[in-house]
C-alpha cells in the first residue's frame, strides 16, 4: 500500500483551516480514481485535470485503483485550488517526488490541461496558515507576490507543474517571490474641490475623526455623491496590519490583482439593485460581500430608500466609515 500526504486548506469566511490530502495507490479495479472527503462538483472535476497535466508533462497515471481522500471528512471543500495538492500527492505516491518533502507544504493551485498553473483566490489567508502550522507554501506564480506578504516561511511560486518538478528535484530553480505594494496611479477626491457646503464638510470630518455612520438627506444635485467619494480622503492611510486585514478579504474575493496590497483605504458603491448575497456575502460558492470588501474604509449606499427593507436595516446607514 502506497499513501502520499500533502496539505491544503479549506476556507471558511477568511480562516483557512487545514486540509490532509491523502492519495492512495492500490490493488483492485484498474484505472478508478475516486476523490472522496465532501468534495463539491469542482474538486470532483479535478481528477480530469489533474489527469491531463500529468499527460502534458509525459507521465501516465498508474493502472490501478487511485484513492484521494480530503480530510477531515465532515469539512466542505469548494473550488479549484484542490488541483495541485492533489497532482502533488499523485506525484509523491508514484515516487516520482519524494513524500516526506512533500508533507511539508501547504499547496493550492489550479490546473490547466497543458500543466500550466493557475492563479486562485485566497493565496494570502493561506499562506499565513502555513506559516502558522511552521509549513512552506506551494502555489501559482502570479499569486507569489500575494503570499510573500504572510513572511516568515518558504514560498515556492511554480508557472506550471513540470517547473515545480524540476525545482522539487534540484535540476531547476525558482525565484523567491517579493512582496509588492500597488501603485495607485488614480488621484482620490478631494474635499478642497467642494464649494461652500461647510456643513455637510464638518459632518465628513467628524464622521471620519470618529467612524460614525453617516446619513445625507437632501434633494438630487445637493452634492450627496461628491461630498460621499471625498469621506475616503479624509481618512488616513491604512497601516500594515489593517492593510493584511483587508487584502485576505480582497484575496479570497479574487479582488488583489497581481497579488499587490493597497494602502489606501476601501470605498464601495454597490448599486441600489444589489442582490442579498452580492452585498452580505453568501452564493453556492461563499464570497465576501460589498459589506466585507468595505471594511475600514467606507461603505456608500447610494439611493438607500431603492434597497429592499431588509437590505436598509442590515446596513442601517447609507455611508458607514470604519
Amino acid at each position: 500500500m502506497t499513501v502520499a500526504h500533502v496539505y491544503t486548506v479549506a476556507f471558511q469566511g477568511i480562516e483557512a483551516r487545514e486540509v490532509d490530502v491523502q492519495v492512495h495507490i492500490g490493488e483492485g479495479a484498474g484505472g478508478v480514481f475516486n476523490i472522496v472527503g465532501l468534495a463539491d462538483k469542482a474538486v470532483g472535476e479535478s481528477k480530469e485535470r489533474v489527469r491531463a497535466a500529468l499527460a502534458a508533462i509525459g507521465l501516465a497515471l498508474p493502472y490501478k485503483r487511485l484513492t484521494v481522500n480530503l480530510a477531515p471528512a465532515d469539512l466542505p471543500k469548494e473550488g479549484s485550488h484542490y488541483d495541485l495538492p492533489i497532482a502533488l500527492g499523485l506525484l509523491a505516491a508514484m515516487g516520482v517526488l519524494p513524500a516526506s518533502e512533500i508533507a511539508n507544504y501547504v499547496a493550492m493551485g489550479e490546473l490547466s490541461l497543458d500543466a500550466q498553473i493557475t492563479a486562485v483566490a485566497g493565496v494570502l489567508p493561506a499562506a499565513i496558515a502555513a506559516s502558522a502550522q511552521q509549513r512552506g507554501l506551494i502555489c501559482p506564480a502570479a499569486c507569489g507576490p500575494e503570499a510573500a506578504w504572510a513572511g516568515g516561511l518558504e514560498i515556492i511560486a511554480a508557472p506550471s507543474l513540470i517547473a515545480l518538478v524540476n525545482h522539487m528535484k534540484g535540476t531547476q530553480v525558482l525565484n523567491t517571490p517579493v512582496a509588492k505594494l500597488a501603485q495607485d496611479q488614480r488621484s482620490v477626491p478631494d474635499l478642497k474641490d467642494v464649494k461652500g457646503q461647510e456643513t455637510a464638510k464638518r459632518a465628513l470630518e467628524i464622521a471620519a475623526a470618529g467612524g460614525h455612520n453617516l446619513l445625507m438627506i437632501g434633494p438630487p444635485g445637493a452634492g450627496k455623491s461628491m461630498l460621499a467619494q471625498r469621506l475616503p480622503g479624509l481618512l488616513p492611510p491604512l497601516d500594515a496590519r489593517e492593510a493584511l486585514e483587508i487584502s485576505m478579504v480582497q484575496s479570497l474575493a479574487g479582488e488583489l490583482p497581481g497579488g499587490a496590497i493597497s494602502r489606501r483605504r476601501p470605498f464601495r458603491n454597490p448599486h441600489h439593485s444589489a442582490s442579498m448575497p452580492s452585498l452580505i456575502g453568501g452564493g453556492l460558492k461563499v464570497k465576501p460581500g460589498e459589506v466585507s470588501l468595505a471594511h475600514l474604509g467606507v461603505l456608500f449606499l447610494d439611493e438607500l430608500p431603492e434597497f429592499h427593507a431588509i437590505m436598509a436595516q442590515t446596513h442601517l446607514a447609507a455611508i458607514r466609515a470604519f
